[in-house]
């Protein structure tokens, strides 16, 4: 796997472990689980962010509530089919896990660098307050002709540079991984509390080929 791959797509988050692990898959006989992790923002709400991690690199026997971590790894997607469309599904694929005494006051706790391309057309909008916001769709690229696809919010002066974008542009994007609630109409009488992630971005910039 070339660095270089490794290298467009880096996340560090340090947090709560806030759920036990759940069995997702098995590949080549090496168990993955997923496990969740409460990451404190600026404003003391917590983001609730989904990691995936092999057996490998932790005892998945054991239950850590209640224990800080802090884990290096990648963002991740894939497509869940679910009756007649697919969700996109995001966590954190884990490289390198440790265990910390506590939560580092002032510590970079939510870190993510990507570096991919615009697959979307940027969706620019005001809030009825007037705060400017750009929804956009990344592309990253994995090994072995694989790709992520990432959700990313820019806001203010981000957001109207990033609403110039255009499908295809090379962008390279700095931030934190956000959780936020939301309520999915399933019929016409049953909602479904559902959890979307996205990359809050801090900075970005165009990549010149």
């Amino acid at each position: 796997m070339s660095d270089k791959i490794i290298e467009n797509n880096q996340v560090t988050i340090m947090g709560e472990v806030a759920s036990e692990f759940t069995f997702s898959h098995e590949v080549f006989g090496e168990g993955f689980y997923m496990v969740e992790v409460l990451v404190k923002r600026l404003s003391n709400s917590d983001d609730r962010i989904p990691l995936m991690i092999s057996e490998r690199l932790i005892d998945v026997t054991q239950d850590y509530r209640g224990e800080y971590i802090t884990v290096n790894g990648q963002f991740r997607s894939y497509n869940k089919h679910e009756e007649y469309k697919n969700r996109l599904v995001l966590s954190v694929f884990v490289r390198e896990v440790s265990f910390v005494e506590e939560e580092l006051d002032g510590a970079k706790t939510n870190n993510i660098m990507l570096d991919g391309y615009i697959c979307k057309a940027p969706i620019y909008r005001k809030t009825p307050l007037g705060r400017e916001i750009a929804d956009l769709l990344l592309a990253v690229n994995r090994p072995y002709g694989k790709s992520d696809y990432i959700p990313c919010i820019c806001w203010g002066r981000n957001a109207r540079y990033a609403s110039n974008f255009e499908v295809g542009e090379h962008v390279q994007i700095f931030g934190r991984i956000q959780s936020r609630e939301y309520v999915k109409k399933l019929t016409e009488t049953e909602t479904e509390k559902r959890v979307a992630y996205e990359v809050s971005v801090s900075k970005l910039e165009c990549v010149e080929e």
